[in-house]
């Protein structure tokens, strides 16, 4: 009698088992056969489906791929297909030696945008402040952000992934209100995650009172009912301002007081923005209405032509080389990695790179140690305390074999050093939002600006230069001396950072 009751809970049981093993396999192949995944990713996402029961699905499904769901990512192949691009002429090769040249040819792969000529760029701040005072950079950027919104007469379109109510935040709410109520066509894109409590707070409603086309980007994912729908940290990391079609601003500048009250233990936040104008300004804004219109469809018909439209940028004739590209989820390949990897085998005597996440992808991490090796003297500089725990621990599983290769590893004290910059043989620099981690190079929306000209490549260096002199210098018997569990504790984090 006891064995046939007990036959209805053993039935049960291996029929369990049987759909929990027939569901590892699912989405184990799924894992393995998704496009655009790197061996490495493959093998962690198979690693841990198998030996997580039920907890591996679930968080693949939460974070294993990188859709942004069909609908919106038809709408952007679609807008991408129908934008008219930027029309000035792409710059000659002549003009710049051939290493520079095929960076931009690699960039004009991304979105169709060429390098122009004919600009002028200024990096924002006071030269000499980022070395004890980071926070006046940040400051008198967004001062001159403010002027340049409060002197609009056509547009002002703007995209940040992090928005705070606080005072620079609030100033630039203000501007662009007050813009609006003078007639001016204010658009402004906050990601649903990184702005999410200014979307909740009075001065979002006031900024919709005001006129502002006010919109909260990837706001649904994941959507329950629609799993897998892509990772649950995929954002909007850019940061866009465009002003009449004629000035822009990028760099890695939140839309934040640098002392970053959602995380002011980490602070100040030590940033990087550039103010643009010329022919690349127009590239910018190509990227912003891209993504604008793929979450704003009703705006098509006004919105399509403008990118070419008039008044249009103003061409300088002793202005440098410059290109804008944005990358995301749905950019073929690798595009991010691969202009860093460009960047990296373009130095032929020095390197100075600073970014304050570091998780890269086996080229990446390639390319770098590589470069010594070439006999470019690599610097790299990263922040000694890190917002995110598991990418500082990710970040030092490398340093040893980075130290091994001959790169000169550097640790910023003074707060969160969150510019992410390159600079090359004093010739050409990149500077945008994106890290050298894996959210930016696979995940995250993001925009770099390439310059090729000295005067600016000084001006950005001289700012790495200041991080450079009150940082302090990570040598081999300070990782040597590392305890084991600290070790252990690294290198395992650094082994899942595929998944990261």
């Amino acid at each position: 009698m006891s064995a046939l009751l007990s036959w209805p809970h053993s039935w049960f049981t291996a029929l369990l088992s049987a759909l929990i093993f027939v569901g590892h396999l699912g989405v184990a192949a799924r894992a393995l056969t998704r496009p655009n995944r790197t061996p490495a990713s493959r093998v962690a996402w198979v690693a841990v489906i198998t030996a997580v029961p039920l907890l591996g699905i679930v968080a693949y499904l939460l974070l294993g791929e990188t859709s942004i769901g069909r609908a919106r990512e038809r709408r952007l192949r679609e807008v991408i297909a129908a934008m008219p691009k930027p029309s000035t002429p792409t710059a000659p090769k002549s003009a710049m030696p051939d290493r520079i040249g095929e960076v931009f040819d690699l960039g004009t792969t991304i979105d169709g945008l060429g390098p122009v000529a004919g600009n002028h760029i200024r990096l924002l701040g006071d030269p000499d402040a980022s070395a004890d005072r980071p926070m006046l950079d940040s400051e008198l950027a967004i001062e001159s952000l403010v002027a340049d919104i409060d002197a609009a007469t056509d547009s002002v379109h703007i995209a940040f992934y992090i928005w705070l109510d606080d005072v620079s935040g609030g100033k630039v709410a203000d501007a662009v209100a007050a813009a609006a109520r003078r007639g001016v066509s204010c658009r402004v894109s906050v990601d649903a995650l990184g702005s999410r409590a200014f979307t909740r707070s009075p001065r979002w409603g006031q900024l919709k009172d005001a006129g502002v086309h006010a919109v909260v980007t990837l706001n649904d994912i994941p959507r329950l009912g629609h799993l897998p729908v892509g990772r649950l940290d995929l954002r909007n990391h850019r940061k866009i301002v465009v002003i009449d079609n004629t000035i822009a601003y990028c760099g890695s500048q939140n839309c934040a007081d640098p002392q970053f009250r959602v995380a002011a233990k980490y602070a100040p936040w030590a940033d990087i923005f550039l103010r643009c104008e010329g022919p690349v300004v127009r590239q910018l804004q190509y990227i912003f209405l891209t993504g604008w219109l793929a979450e704003n469809p009703a705006d098509e018909a006004e919105l399509m032509a403008l990118p070419s439209a008039q008044p249009g940028p103003q061409v300088f004739s002793d202005g440098p080389v410059a290109q804008m590209f944005g990358t995301g989820p749905t950019t073929p390949g690798n595009s991010m990695s691969d202009m860093f990897v460009a960047t990296i085998f373009a130095a032929r005597s020095d390197l100075l790179i600073t970014t304050p996440y570091f998780v890269p992808d086996e080229a990446l991490l390639r390319a770098l140690c590589a470069a010594p090796r070439r006999g470019v003297r690599t610097r790299i500089i990263f922040p000694a305390r890190n917002n995110s725990r598991l990418v500082g621990d990710a970040s030092r599983s490398d340093y040893a074999e980075m130290l091994a290769a001959g790169v000169q590893i550097y640790e910023y004290p003074l707060g969160l050093l969150h510019t992410k910059s390159m600079t090359v043989d004093g010739e050409f620099a990149l500077v945008g939002s994106a890290n050298m981690d894996r959210r930016s190079l696979q995940l995250n929306f993001e925009n770099n600006l390439v310059v090729a000209d000295p005067t600016t490549t000084a001006a950005v260096r001289a700012r790495q230069e200041t991080y450079l002199s009150v940082s302090h210098q990570v040598l081999d018997a300070k990782v040597a001396a590392w305890p084991f569990h600290t070790r252990l504790v690294q290198n395992t984090v650094g082994m899942l950072a595929p998944l990261l």
